[in-house]
């Protein structure tokens, strides 16, 4: 039995923390059907943890005596066996909270599950911020099945398109030339599942595959748009739009199109650096895999495409999706769960395939960023989205790229340095600034008049 003993400081402390999308207390009298509906809300979600013991602050102001301390634990079986009644099992440990009078209230950590739970009356419910609602919508229902990886989108059955539009696209018969064993349109796509078996009817991975321009025949869309914006604000205005780009096809044509544009843009692209306007330069392997990455792993049932948007100095690849299974951002450098399993699969027979390296093509994106010593990608939950940045900025210090500067440029101000440096904030700059003066490395270059720093210098 795993216990801790709380000090009566640690109990308020508990007590008094607010409920939340992670976090729930209830009292000692929680009915069975309540304990589920928790249960199962945070194992639908993110995870989470509640406490049975604690009463709800509207019913006891006093912090202390929202505790319900009980003597004997075997009162909390019921809670065990609630929690055992649940199908699929929800991952889940728990702890017993002592005070200092030898009572306990119950703690229950719930895990983040890759699977959709419900209750005993088949309810299911879901977190959202201090709230455990149900779901009652069937599509919704699927929809969770979907973002968890449970199910997958690329096995729908696309009801607008016919076999024809895989087993006599252009697409396919370049692939199948280049494929060994040699197979047939027919054949193939029947053998990797990419059509019904009996009626022939596509599923989605297959036109998202072999369709010469899957758009129009799939009720999702499924397309890459780039957008070049000339600034380097974190939200650029609409005069910062130069370019916009809505790149179609098969997937694979997807990718290679979108790449080229990419490398095209970045071609013309020039930041601020030590020896003034220098040409942006990223490691194409992390752009590509990036790119790959988002496109094989999105959700393909949301109904939107991945957006590429291109920064003066970042890129922002956004994919449509929250991660699947128990995918988390902690862990999405070693956790190897694919929504899409036939998308990776087949894709990974081209001859020269996009996921050459699977399983690594991450890895591999950060080791090269970190190879040009350029900070790693940033990886983002945002909304129903996931978000990679690949920001251009160096792994040096900031005064290692003041110095830099400095040794080709006489002065530097500080939009420069800031330009230079990736530090958004003028006063952490400044910061910079008075430790490299401190240091008796740079000074002051001041205004006209003598009362204003407007640049900085290296110290003679």
């Amino acid at each position: 039995m795993k216990e801790r003993i709380l000090s009566n400081h640690e109990i308020a402390k508990l007590a008094n923390r607010d409920e939340s999308h992670f976090y729930d207390n209830k009292a000692f009298k929680l009915k069975g059907d309540k304990i589920q509906k928790i249960a199962v809300a945070f194992a639908n979600a993110d995870g989470g943890e509640f406490i049975i013991g604690i009463k709800d602050k509207k019913e006891e102001k006093d912090p202390i005596k929202r505790w319900q301390g009980i003597e004997d634990i075997e009162a909390f079986n019921h809670v065990f066996q609630n929690l055992t009644q649940l199908t699929p099992t929800i991952p889940h440990s728990y702890e017993f909270l002592k005070d200092q009078l030898g009572k306990y209230a119950l703690r229950i950590t719930i895990e983040k599950s890759e699977a959709v739970h419900k209750t005993a009356n088949n309810t299911v419910y879901i977190r959202k911020s201090a709230q455990s609602l149900p779901i009652k919508d069937p599509t919704q229902i699927q929809a969770l099945s979907y973002a968890k990886g449970e199910s997958s989108y690329e096995d729908t059955i696309v009801n607008s398109a016919f076999a024809e539009d895989i087993f006599e696209s252009q697409e396919i018969i370049k692939f199948l030339d280049d494929y060994s064993p040699q197979s047939d349109p027919i054949g193939f796509t029947v053998n990797q599942n990419l059509v019904d078996r009996k009626s022939y009817d596509p599923r989605t991975a297959g036109i998202l595959l072999f369709s010469d321009n899957p758009i129009p025949l799939l009720p999702k869309r499924c397309g890459i748009k780039i957008n070049r914006y000339e600034t380097s604000e974190e939200i650029p205005e609409r005069e910062h739009l130069k370019d916009q780009y809505s790149i179609e096809g098969c997937l694979n044509e997807q990718i290679k199109k979108s790449s080229e544009i990419i490398t095209r843009i970045m071609e013309s692209v020039q930041i601020m650096g030590a020896k003034g306007l220098e040409k942006v330069k990223y490691p194409p392997e992390t752009i590509w895999e990036i790119l790959v990455n988002a496109v094989i792993h999105r959700d393909y049932s949301i109904s939107d495409d991945i957006q590429v948007l291109i920064f003066n100095n970042r890129i922002e690849i956004k994919s449509p999706g929250k991660l699947p299974g128990y995918v988390t951002i902690d862990n999405i450098l070693d956790a190897r769960f694919s929504r899409n399993s036939k998308l990776v699969r087949v894709l990974n027979k081209y001859k020269n395939p996009a996921n050459k390296d699977m399983g690594e093509g991450l890895n591999t994106a950060f080791q090269r960023m970190e190879e040009f010593r350029l900070e790693p990608p940033k990886i983002v939950e945002d909304g129903n989205y996931i978000k990679v940045i690949i920001a251009h900025t160096s792994l040096a210090s900031p005064e290692e790229r003041i110095m830099e500067f400095l040794q080709i440029n006489e002065k530097i101000k500080n939009r420069q340095a800031r330009e230079i440096t990736g530090v958004k904030s003028e006063n952490v700059m400044k910061r910079h600034f008075y430790d490299l003066r401190d240091k008796g490395l740079i000074e002051p270059v001041m205004s006209k008049t003598g009362n204003k720093i407007v640049a900085w210098k290296k110290k003679i």
